[in-house]
């Protein structure tokens, strides 16, 4: 295997330390994905730079001209306190002829936006819920085709931010509070979308143009309090005590069938090449009680800590995890969707 220059871009406040001892499992999960891929590119032998980014391309520019990376390992999840801003860094890293990993540019500005990503899944005839966007600074009114119960999110927001179990609402008095809490606290759109009762499916994709897709993974909510709806909450994905107390875990999705599994897997792809997506994705589903299968959305570059969905559910395929980050820094490499000079 050819040693490489490996420039790793990520948030400068999530740089991990060097050692971890002593270091709670709680203190680790801000930068545990950081961590884990840092020291696995290290044990594969690869010569690596941590970079932190913040708000200007010059560091970065310092940087390539400094260390003339082999790649860049894109670990960044914003730049000036923006989501939205990471495909222009990766653009800026195609116009010098920079490779990097994970998706490019055009998908993830399609995936960014929640809205956009479904009209065009659905010009594609992929089966959505219903949906509807609320501009901020527009009446807060709700399409008549649009029935209750729906559930609110932010349209350019990841990671679950924004969500709770206040966000499925039952009756118009509740769809405009949340709204408005959308557009206030986040200062972001809204959309509201069908809320589909069924199972929370995941499936990771990996590749440019021929895809791998990982076993199909399922979110279990075993021990909810009274009422509680299972949904990914912002504290269901990153409050580890509020996981163990209520029993969320994540594992190999049991008792599909064969054809059930087959058509998610093949959906997936086809929504993976639709919206443009390249190194890696995990697209999120819902399995109705009636055998529909629901795409909700698909999310370029997610977490690959070592033990996350991701890396447990390429663990489960027979890709080790040492394998899966190497796997990514190849597909990288390669001159895919024209992104590399």
């Amino acid at each position: 295997m050819k040693k490489l220059r490996v420039l790793a871009l990520m948030d400068k406040d999530l740089i991990p330390p060097a050692s971890v001892e002593g270091i709670s499992e709680k203190e680790m999960s801000p930068w545990k994905m950081e961590y884990d891929v840092l020291t696995t590119l290290r044990e594969l032998g690869h010569e690596t730079l941590p970079l932190g980014v913040g708000s200007q391309l010059g560091v970065i520019d310092e940087a390539l001209k400094d260390f003339q990376p082999s790649i860049v390992f894109n670990l960044l999840e914003e730049f000036r306190g923006l989501g939205t801003y990471v495909p222009y860094v990766l653009g800026y890293l195609e116009l010098t002829g920079q490779p990097y990993t994970g998706c490019n540019p055009r998908g993830l500005v399609l995936s960014d936006n929640k809205a956009l990503t479904k009209k065009l899944l659905r010009y594609h005839r992929i089966l959505l819920p219903d949906f509807a966007v609320f501009p901020r600074g527009k009446v807060i009114r709700r399409p008549a085709r649009l029935s209750f119960p729906l559930i609110v999110k932010a349209v350019a927001e990841h990671g679950s931010v924004g969500i709770s179990q206040a966000s499925v609402v039952q009756d118009d008095d509740k769809l405009r509070e949340r709204v408005a809490f959308i557009h206030e606290q986040l200062q972001a759109d809204a959309m509201a979308e069908e809320y589909i009762d069924g199972r929370e499916l995941y499936v990771g994709v990996i590749g440019n143009h021929r895809l791998q897709t990982l076993p199909i993974w399922e979110m279990h909510f075993t021990n909810l309090a009274n009422g509680a709806l299972p949904i990914a909450t912002d504290k269901v994905k990153w409050d580890l005590r509020y996981q163990k107390e209520r029993g969320i875990q994540t594992a190999a999705a049991e008792n599909l069938s064969e054809e059930t599994a087959r058509y998610v897997r093949k959906l997936c792809r086809r929504a993976y090449h639709i919206l443009g997506q390249s190194g890696y994705a995990r697209l999120d589903l819902r399995l109705a009680a009636d055998g529909r299968v629901f795409l909700l959305e698909s999310n370029p570059n997610p977490n690959i800590a070592y033990g996350e969905d991701f890396a447990e559910s390429a663990e489960a395929a027979g890709i080790r995890y040492d394998q899966l980050i190497q796997k990514i820094l190849n597909l990288g490499l390669q001159d895919s969707f024209g992104r590399h000079a």
